[in-house]
């Protein structure tokens, strides 16, 4: 069975995010961080990892960019997941007795506008979504609610109070597959995309023709981010994203001339466009053998 790591306590989004990917069939391993995500994969106690890289509204997560060059890790597949927030509280609580409103950071400015519109109530950020929420169930406070997914409701038997809260429905996280073998997602139907990473070398016009070496062969691109190189201000790393295969004779190419403009070049996986799903329906609860320990 395949193990895969998740940051957050069981009901996260990641986990729905790795549901949605590899269906039922896994073993779950609830990670405290992102870097421990990469640490159990690495390492081989897990033989997959799934963590958010971008949200369409709260933008890149850096750290998991920083962290895919840290770890020699493989990008081997990605899934969208359409993010539906709920307040979620203890049995008996009711809408007018909430004083607090406890979640991650994100998950709290996604949902500022229906925050705002109850009279009283204090957000306090904490280190995770479905964390709120199992911490809610283990206090037993009748003054507070959660910010969590339906799943985490489910879990930790809260009922929510209101669903849909966040402010702007169309929010999607994408979440990338990693793997310590890059054809761990091999087999997989679907066209691909290719994620790079390259720090350019000191000349003028360099970045503009690092974006011309995918123009010239009519390779669309699909994202381009820099992060700061730690140790060298004003120096920066571009991570891009494009439609494609490695196998591919044109992107060979492209990647050929690329490394010719760069210092540094690193194929961080090729891998299918995933697919969108939406996270308002909790899924089954088979979690081989995991439900007993709850």
């Amino acid at each position: 069975m395949v193990v895969v790591a998740f940051q957050g306590e069981l009901g996260a989004f990641s986990e729905a995010a790795a549901r949605a990917y590899f269906g039922n069939g896994i073993d779950l391993s609830p990670s405290a961080t992102f870097r421990e995500v990469f640490l159990k994969v690495s390492n081989g106690e897990a033989d997959r990892g799934v963590i958010p890289i971008e949200n369409s509204l709260a933008g890149s997560v850096h750290e998991n960019y920083d962290l895919l060059l840290e770890h020699n890790l493989h990008i081997v597949g990605e899934v969208k997941l359409r993010i539906v927030h709920h307040l979620v509280a203890n049995k008996g609580v009711a809408l007018p007795d909430v004083r607090r409103v406890f979640s991650h950071p994100q998950a709290l400015a996604q949902c500022q506008e229906f925050l705002r519109g109850l009279s009283g109530v204090t957000p306090v950020p904490v280190y995770d979504t479905a964390g709120a929420a199992k911490e809610l169930k283990a206090s037993g406070m009748l003054d507070a609610a959660a910010i969590s997914s339906a799943q985490a409701a489910m879990d930790y038997e809260l009922e929510i109070l209101a669903s849909g809260i966040e402010s702007n429905h169309q929010n999607f996280t994408r979440f990338l597959i990693v793997a310590l073998d890059p054809d761990a997602g091999s087999g997989r139907p679907g066209n691909k995309k290719v994620s790079v990473a390259f720090a350019l070398r000191h000349a003028p016009g360099t970045l503009f023709k690092s974006i011309g070496v995918f123009a010239l062969r009519d390779i669309d691109l699909l994202k381009i981010e820099s992060r700061p190189i730690p140790g060298t201000p004003w120096q920066y790393l571009f991570y891009l994203d494009f439609a494609g295969d490695v196998e591919e004779p044109r992107v060979g190419k492209a990647l050929d001339h690329l490394g010719e403009l760069t210092s540094f070049l690193r194929v961080l996986g090729c891998y299918p466009i995933g697919d969108t799903i939406d996270s308002a329906t909790p899924f089954a609860r088979e979690r081989a053998g995991q439900d007993s320990e709850r």
